[in-house]
């Protein structure tokens, strides 16, 4: 490949160790190299702008600004821009709130260097990158009811272990709506009591303890 069409790539998470290996991984590729790299959504957005690489590695979980929040910034200014979500987290929240926000593919941290330029090259190639079993959890989640805010709301301040009362107090509404709302928790989640919603609701990365 000439220098031209070398793929640019821009890593973005908050631990430099990760970065570094990722950056070893891709510059050894004779067709790719890394341009930049971030440890915040705050450095993503303004890198992105300066650089605007052909393709983002995009980590969720970060301080300032998160991976989602970074991911619709970047993809409200530049329609066309090619993001991958390399996380450790695979609940199907977390997928399917990247993909949401405008990320074009899917990947956890524990692929293989091979796995991660397949999914670089296809991002470039215009072409969506998923793994399988990313894939079967997002279809569980676009099947699923989706919660209200309000439920949302609900349900993490239920994960920190408030009681009913102390829910109302917090949301400044009737303890009897609360019991609703958690009623309605538990039918969507499919569960049976909060303890089992607060557990689906971690897995899934709909909440965090």
């Amino acid at each position: 490949m000439s220098q031209s069409t070398t793929i640019r790539v821009l890593i973005v998470d908050d631990h430099s160790i990760v970065r570094q290996g990722l950056a070893t991984i891709i510059n050894r590729d004779p067709e790719m190299t890394v341009i930049a790299q971030a440890e915040d959504g705050q450095q993503a957005i303004a890198l992105f702008r300066e650089y605007q690489p052909d393709v983002t590695l995009m980590d969720l979980r970060m301080p300032q600004i998160a991976g989602v929040e970074a991911i619709t910034a970047i993809c409200a200014e530049f329609k066309a821009a090619r993001i991958v979500v390399l996380t450790t987290y695979d609940g199907d929240e977390d997928i399917y709130r990247g993909l949401q926000a405008g990320a074009k593919g899917y990947l956890l941290k524990d692929a293989k260097p091979n796995e991660l330029l397949s999914a670089i090259r296809m991002i470039h190639l215009g072409q969506q990158y998923i793994p399988p079993e990313v894939g079967a959890k997002l279809v569980q989640r676009m099947s699923n009811p989706k919660l209200s805010e309000r439920e949302l709301d609900v349900l993490r301040l239920m994960a920190q272990g408030m009681s009913n009362l102390e829910i109302s107090t917090s949301l400044s509404i009737g303890e009897s709506t609360v019991k609703s709302h958690v009623n309605r928790i538990l039918s969507k989640l499919g569960v049976s009591d909060r303890t089992q919603a607060v557990i689906i609701a971690v897995k899934r990365g709909i909440v965090s303890l």
